[in-house]
C-alpha cells in the first residue's frame, strides 16, 4: 500500500519546490513533491534554462557573422532553426532528468498530479488533466498517483503563467506566449514585441540577433521599467543600434490577424500608428497560480492574485506556506530557490534571516546583459538618501576592450553617510556572472572602504566594478 503519510508535501516541483524539498530531506523531515506535469517547473522547462540555451545560439551566430572584426574569416553563415530549438530542448530534457535524480538521491517521494488542499494537513491528488504546453511529462518511474495524503506542512509552489491582456489574448499561432516564441517552427522575418521586461527583451535580443525585424512596445517611459534609468538609456541605445526599434510610452489597443500577419494599432504621443508583422509576442508579465488550490475554502488570505506571507513562507494558517511566484515578487527563480530554504528551516526551528527583497539580484540575458541588485539612484533618492554614486565605462577596460565588447556601464550607489553599498547596476558583456560580487558585498554590509581595498584581478572585466566604486569617492584611476 503506498504511503500517504508525511511530514512536508510540497504542491509545485519547480525550482522553489524541489530545492525546499531537498533541504527538507536533509533536515529529516518525510518529504513528499506533487507535481502535475514537469519537474523544474517553467524556469527549467520553459524558462530560465531553455532561453539561455537559445541566446546561447544567438551569441555565436553574431560572432560568425563579426569574425572580421577579430580578424577571423566565415563564409556561408546560416542556421537552422529546427536545429537550434532542439538543442534548447535538450537542455531542459538533461536537467529535468536531473531533478529526478536529485529527488530520489534525497528520498523525496514524488506524487503525480494535481493537488488541491482540502483541509490543513490534508492535500487531495487527482490524474492531470491539462499542460502548461505540449502533453504533459510522463510520471517518473516510482511515483505516487492520485489519492489523499497527510502532512503537518504543506508548501505551495505553483509557480506563475504568462499575464493575458484584453485584446492580446495568445492564440499560439500568431500571438505567442513565451512558450510559442521558444519553440517556432519556421523563423519569422518580423515580430511585435509586447513589453520591455526581461522576457521581452531577451526574445527581441534572440530573435534580432537571428535576422528578423523586431520592434518592441513599451507602455512605460522607459525599456528595463525595474531597471536604473542610466542603465536603461544604455541598454535601449545599444538594441536601436542593432536595429530594434523601440516605442516607449506606447499602447497596442488593436490587434487586426489576416493569414499573413498581424496589424497592430500602437496609440503613441497622442496619435495611433499601424505595424504589420508575422508575429507577436506579448511579454507584459506573469500572474501566479492560485486558483484550484482550494486557498479559500481552507482560509488562506491572497491578495492580487498572490498569497500573502511572511518573511519565512508562513500564511495566516498554521501549517501552510507558500514559496517563489505564487507569493509574490520579484518572481525570479533564485528567489523561489532561497525562499524555500528559508521557509524549511523556519518549520525546523533553525531561526533562519528572513528573505530580504532588497539583496536579490536581477539578470537580463540580452545583448548587452543587464544586471542589478539594490536600490536605483531615484529610490535611493526617493527613500531621502544622501548618496554618493560612482560609474566606470566598459570603454576604460582593458579586458573588454580585448574582448571587443567595449559598450558597457557599471554604477555603484553608496549611502554617503555610512558608505553602505545600497545598489549596483550594470549594463554590457558578462554582467549577469559579475554582479554577485556586489550581491555578496551587500550581504556582508561592505562599505565603500572594504571594496576600494579589495584586490580585483588584472586583466578582467570586474575591475570596472573596483573603477565605480573609486569613482563614487573620487579616487578613479583609469578614466
Amino acid at each position: 500500500m503506498a504511503d500517504t503519510q508525511f511530514d512536508i508535501i510540497i504542491i509545485g516541483g519547480g525550482p522553489g519546490g524541489y530545492v525546499a524539498a531537498i533541504r527538507a530531506a536533509q533536515l529529516g523531515f518525510k518529504t513528499a513533491v506533487v507535481e502535475r506535469e514537469h519537474l523544474g517547473g517553467i524556469c527549467l522547462n520553459w524558462g530560465c534554462i531553455p532561453t539561455k540555451a537559445l541566446l546561447r545560439s544567438a551569441e555565436v551566430f553574431h560572432y560568425f557573422n563579426h569574425a572580421k572584426d577579430y580578424g577571423l574569416t566565415a563564409s556561408n553563415i546560416g542556421f537552422d532553426i529546427k536545429a537550434v530549438v532542439e538543442r534548447s530542448r535538450g537542455v531542459s530534457r538533461q536537467l529535468n532528468g536531473g531533478v529526478g535524480g536529485l529527488l530520489k538521491k534525497n528520498k523525496v517521494q514524488v506524487i503525480w498530479g494535481e493537488a488541491t488542499i482540502t483541509n490543513p494537513g490534508e492535500v487531495q491528488v487527482k490524474p492531470s488533466t491539462k499542460s502548461v504546453q505540449g502533453p504533459p511529462i510522463e510520471a517518473p518511474k516510482g511515483a505516487l498517483g492520485q489519492g489523499t495524503y497527510a502532512a503537518k506542512h504543506i508548501i505551495i509552489s505553483t509557480g506563475a503563467r504568462p499575464r493575458v491582456l484584453p485584446g492580446l489574448e495568445p492564440d499560439k499561432k500568431q500571438v505567442w506566449t513565451y512558450f510559442e516564441a521558444m519553440v517556432p517552427e519556421t523563423f519569422p522575418k518580423s515580430l511585435l514585441v509586447v513589453g520591455s521586461g526581461a522576457i521581452g527583451v531577451e526574445f527581441a535580443s534572440f530573435y534580432r540577433t537571428m535576422g528578423a525585424e523586431v520592434t518592441i512596445v513599451e507602455v512605460l517611459p522607459q525599456i528595463l521599467p525595474v531597471e536604473d534609468e542610466e542603465i536603461a538609456k544604455i541598454a535601449r541605445k545599444q538594441f536601436e543600434k542593432q536595429g530594434i526599434k523601440i516605442m516607449t510610452g506606447a499602447k497596442v489597443v488593436k490587434l487586426d490577424k489576416k493569414p499573413d500577419g498581424v496589424t497592430a494599432s500602437i496609440e503613441v504621443g497622442g496619435k495611433t500608428e499601424t505595424i504589420t508583422v508575422e508575429k507577436v509576442i506579448s511579454a507584459v508579465g506573469v500572474v501566479g497560480n492560485t486558483e484550484n488550490l482550494g486557498l479559500e475554502a481552507v482560509g488562506v488570505k491572497t491578495e492580487r492574485g498572490i498569497v500573502v506571507t511572511d518573511g519565512f513562507g508562513a500564511t495566516n494558517v498554521k501549517g501552510i506556506y507558500a514559496i517563489g511566484d505564487v507569493a509574490g515578487p520579484p518572481m525570479l527563480a533564485h528567489k523561489a530557490e532561497h525562499e524555500g530554504v528559508i521557509c524549511v528551516e523556519a518549520i525546523k526551528g533553525l531561526h533562519p534571516h528572513a528573505m530580504d527583497k532588497a539583496k536579490i539580484p536581477g539578470c537580463t540575458y540580452c545583448h548587452p546583459q543587464v544586471a542589478s541588485v539594490g536600490l536605483t539612484e531615484a529610490k535611493a533618492k526617493e527613500a531621502g538618501r544622501e548618496i554618493k554614486v560612482g560609474r566606470f565605462p566598459f570603454i576604460g577596460n582593458g579586458k573588454a576592450i580585448a574582448l571587443g565588447e567595449p559598450d558597457g556601464l557599471v554604477k555603484t550607489i553608496f549611502d554617503a553617510k555610512t558608505g553602505e553599498l545600497i545598489g549596483a547596476h550594470m549594463v554590457g558583456a558578462e554582467v549577469t556572472e559579475l554582479i554577485q560580487g556586489f550581491v555578496v558585498a551587500m550581504n556582508l554590509e561592505t562599505t565603500e572602504e572594504d571594496l576600494i581595498h579589495t584586490v580585483f584581478p588584472h586583466p578582467t572585466i570586474s575591475e570596472t566594478m573596483h573603477e565605480s566604486v573609486l569613482d563614487a569617492y573620487g579616487r578613479v584611476i583609469h578614466m
